[in-house]
């Protein structure tokens, strides 16, 4: 199999050519590239944003490094009219170039596009929906480089609430908190005395914090919210280290807050941010955050409503955007649709490791929120690879997923629930590693033996993990309510509505399900 191709964007170039200090992750991602000799290319539009600087200078200087990355060509005849109708209104010129990189990633001229600009990101994910997986930021994309040529253990062990006390104060994950916060130590010295809750990422082998999470509980009339309610989540600190962005730290304690509003009944969350930390906005955005302030020093809020209500789909909406923007909460209208994934044990672990240890069983401890430790469950968004005949057409619907006969407990048992965003289909590992591998656990020669070819191409099957049944559903009961016959179904099945309800009534996730 050939290497996979990076073209990477103007932000993305400047950011590894100017004079400031470099972002490890931008020095690493070149480093992993040249040592794998994987090709990354820029493209001729950059030219197009670099000649429209001002400073003849920084011109001349950023044109001549141009030269250092082989670039990929425009298409000749491609108009704007042309771009306008594949990715939506260009109102400036930087815009056109954006869409000419997202048409060259269409061509599969490239693999994966590198870019740093969150409103690319937005404009592929509205779209060309079919390409936002292959649209890395640089951490990203170092990642990905390093899951594919060098596996190793991700370097995360244990989320654990502690107490701000317990934290040294000289920890690097500090740092750059420090220099952007002229008052942080201060700040942080109020943590410590209040005893504020937070939620760490370590690394493994006890070298230090890999992510921070610092709460603060707030009521209607002390807060700095705008959404109406009296039990507020302040997310006061939401730091990744820098040398840890990519490996999805940052999806990991969303995932924790989420999990934990809607489980405990609060009424909103909130945090703020600034603009540079665009990977996050992406995040916040994608999860239903929205904005609702920009404070005079450029300072954005970013706030999210919690309800225990249930989740009903307006009319005209798209179900997965939904679905999606009111996580971990999810809609079971009766025109959702329903599909049990038989999964066998070892895909299970690797997809689902907060369940790997069946002697831990309570959902809550395993999130953290019975102050122990739990494993990481690296991502909210998951794939599931399958040969399966079935194709599953409703972004999304529900899909529950069946361990099948199994060495270690649970076996035979439905134990997670997660709702559909695709399914697509892989007619070679090409396409396979551009369809899969930002979100899969594989490395690209995993990915290999697959076998995917136009004959048996391989179902890639997108989806978000909505949560886990606190007693996994035991084949007998299955049986009983219907959801399965006498014998299971080795493939992908549709779940009818009466056992699906019956299912569905098992949960307790902090929300009305029906």
């Amino acid at each position: 199999m050939s290497h996979p191709r990076y073209l990477i964007d103007t932000n993305v170039f400047i950011g590894l050519e100017d004079d400031r200090e470099i972002d490890p992750n931008f020095s690493k991602f070149l480093q992993l590239a040249s040592k794998n000799g994987v090709k990354v290319f820029v493209h001729e539009a950059a030219k197009d944003d670099i000649a429209r600087d001002k400073d003849a200078n920084r011109r001349r200087v950023s044109l001549s490094k141009f030269e250092k990355f082989p670039a990929i060509s425009k298409v000749r005849g491609l108009t704007e009219v042309q771009l306008v109708e594949k990715f939506g209104e260009l109102r400036k010129p930087n815009d056109i170039v954006d869409a000419t990189l997202l048409h060259t990633l269409s061509l599969d001229v490239a693999d994966f596009l590198v870019t740093e600009d969150r409103k690319l990101h937005e404009r592929a994910r509205k779209h060309a929906p079919e390409l936002s997986d292959r649209l890395l930021f640089v951490a990203d994309a170092t990642s990905l480089l390093r899951s594919t040529f060098e596996p190793v253990d991700v370097p995360i062990r244990y989320i654990e609430e502690v107490e701000a006390h317990t934290i040294p104060s000289d920890d690097p994950i500090f740092e750059s908190l420090r220099s952007d916060y002229n008052d942080f130590d201060p700040w942080w010295k109020k943590c410590v005395v209040q005893q504020r809750k937070c939620w760490i990422v370590t690394r493994h082998g006890g070298g230090g914090i890999a992510g921070i999470l610092i709460r603060k509980d707030e009521t209607g009339a002390d807060t700095d919210a705008t959404l109406p309610g009296q039990k507020i989540l302040k997310i006061c600190t939401f730091k990744v280290g820098p040398e840890n962005r990519g490996i999805k730290l940052g999806e990991l304690l969303l995932k924790q807050v989420l999990w934990f509003a809607q489980s405990n009944g609060y009424d909103a969350t909130y945090l703020t941010t600034y603009p540079k930390q665009a990977a996050l906005i992406e995040l916040l955005e994608f999860y239903g955050f929205q904005q609702t302030i920009e404070r005079s020093d450029g300072e954005l809020v970013y706030e999210k409503p919690i309800s225990t209500a249930r989740l009903i789909v307006p009319s005209g909406a798209t179900i997965f955007d939904i679905q999606r923007s009111n996580y971990p909460r999810f809609s079971t209208e009766p025109f959702i649709k329903g599909y049990g994934v038989p999964i066998k044990e070892d895909y299970h672990d690797e997809l689902f490791p907060e369940l790997k240890d069946v002697r831990q069983a309570d959902m809550f401890e395993h999130v953290g929120l019975s102050g122990g430790p739990s494993r990481p469950g690296n991502t909210i968004r998951k794939v599931y690879l399958s040969r399966s005949p079935a194709n599953l057409k409703q972004p999304g619907a529900i899909l529950v997923f069946y361990k099948g006969k199994s060495n270690s407990p649970p076996s035979q048992a439905i134990t997670a629930i997660g709702i559909l965003e695709n399914m697509e289909l892989a007619h070679s590992t090409k396409e396979l590693m551009q369809l899969a591998q930002r979100r899969s656990v594989y490395s690209e020669a995993q990915l290999e033996k697959w076998g995917a070819t136009e004959d048996r191409p391989v179902k890639v099957m997108n989806f978000l993990l909505a949560g886990y049944f606190d007693d996994p559903v035991a084949l007998a009961d299955l049986q009983k309510i219907g959801v399965v016959g006498k014998h299971p179904s080795q493939a992908i099945f549709q779940i009818d509505r009466a056992p699906l309800e019956a299912l569905l009534q098992r949960l307790n996730l902090g929300f009305d399900v029906l």
